[in-house]
């Protein structure tokens, strides 16, 4: 019998011996540290410190007009210009320059182009950390943006809002 138990186990060590070996060895996860997949691991993306994800407020000067990046849609209005509501896809983003394509509800195409350079809307001493340029239905429109938070906790001069 003992004789049996002791071959069983040198076969089972000559065979473990003939498996091939990793060259690269995985370490165990600490016992306290929680799984994460690779999207909670990425980096967010980023262009001019906004967070593309994010929420954007996008807007220009003569004429009045804005896109307003929330969540899951992005919504174009302006000064005597009916609202119009578009699906946010994810951006493309090449080098210093993120574009979004769409179309609204309404069926017209919607593209948004936000560049890494800083933008004066011309009506305020506010410096944005992105120049827009936005086409809807044939007309071409330039303007600023920035994360809705940082334009809503700043003044006209950009400093920070008291209060």
């Amino acid at each position: 019998m003992r004789l049996m138990l002791t071959l069983t186990a040198l076969t089972a060590l000559s065979l473990a011996a003939c498996e091939p070996q990793s060259t690269v060895e995985a370490e165990a996860p600490d016992a306290g540290s929680a799984t994460t997949t690779p999207s909670e691991t990425a980096p967010p993306m980023e262009l001019g410190g906004v967070d593309l994800a994010g929420n954007i407020s996008v807007l220009g000067t003569e004429p009045f007009w804005a896109v307003g990046f929330e969540g899951t849609r992005m919504v174009y209005s302006g000064v005597d210009r009916p609202e119009q509501r578009a699906p946010r896809p994810a951006p493309e983003v090449l080098g210093t320059t993120a574009t979004w394509q769409t179309t609204t509800a309404e069926g017209n195409d919607l593209t948004v182009s936000l560049m890494a350079t800083e933008c004066s809307d011309g009506m305020s001493d506010r410096t944005y950390p992105l120049t827009a340029q936005v086409e809807i239905a044939g007309e071409e429109l330039v303007g600023c943006a920035a994360a809705t938070e940082w334009l809503h906790s700043t003044d006209e001069s950009g400093a920070p809002r008291e209060g």
